[in-house]
């Protein structure tokens, strides 16, 4: 019967909540800061990765609805100020085809090569203000696991000094700091697989819809090239 409840005290002990609340304030604080950047992670998965379906969503909606549009202009009037990626690369072409077309001598080759890089700024500034919102997932990825380490680091060399001032190395004296240590490089890792798995996985998407913009762009691109062909 008292080996029952020794062990359940033992068994309590080594819970995560005790681990956490015996730790000193070092090593309490790199699992405070950990675990909010644990949850941070969780809270951009799901509110980035629902918002990135919706905007995927909207452009394939609007991309399929401006390559059946009959007249660029009025399609640009009515639907340019739309926030999505495909609406700026857009206005971007429409744009400067409109400063570069109101004279009356239009230089063609500039106005296709003005066209070109403006919309291919307008792709790349878009997808750098998606990428914007992923990047801290890389940076908690790369550097949650060696704050954990610091953390077991910090928490083996308590144990130590712990066994020093008892004389004594037996498990009851060494078991709850090693357990504290080894917890705080869990609790490193549960904030750092997530995120690179996230990143990785936004990052592909991200590339996928660069590519996407691309095409758009380059299809633009030709269009506005046959109409300085009909006008010439």
């Amino acid at each position: 019967m008292l080996d029952n409840i020794s062990l359940a005290a033992d068994a309590a002990t080594l819970s995560p909540v005790a681990l956490f609340l015996q730790a000193d304030i070092i090593v309490k604080a790199v699992m405070i800061g950990l675990l909010l950047a644990s949850i941070y992670v969780w809270a951009v998965i799901f509110t980035h990765g629902r918002s990135v379906n919706k905007l995927m969503s909207a452009s394939d909606r609007f991309e399929r609805d401006f390559w059946r549009a009959d007249n660029i202009d009025k399609f640009f009037d009515k639907n340019g100020s739309e926030e999505l990626p495909s609406a700026k690369v857009l206005g971007a072409g429409i744009s400067e085809w409109r400063r570069s077309t109101k004279s009356k001598n239009i230089d063609r080759d500039g106005t296709r090569e003005r066209l070109g890089i403006a919309m291919n700024s307008a792709v790349a500034g878009e997808v750098d203000r998606l990428a914007e919102k992923i990047s801290t997932l890389a940076t908690i990825g790369s550097v949650s696991p060696f704050v954990g380490l610091f953390g077991t680091v910090w928490g083996i060399m308590r144990a130590f000094t712990e066994i020093a001032a008892q004389n004594k190395s037996s498990l009851d004296v060494v078991a709850p700091g090693i357990a504290e240590a080894l917890f705080a490089t869990a609790i490193g890792l549960f904030a750092a697989i997530p995120a690179v798995i996230a990143y990785n996985a936004f990052s592909q998407r991200l590339n996928r819809l660069e590519s996407r913009l691309g095409r758009f762009a380059d299809g633009l691109h030709a269009t506005f090239s046959r109409e300085l062909e009909v006008e010439a």
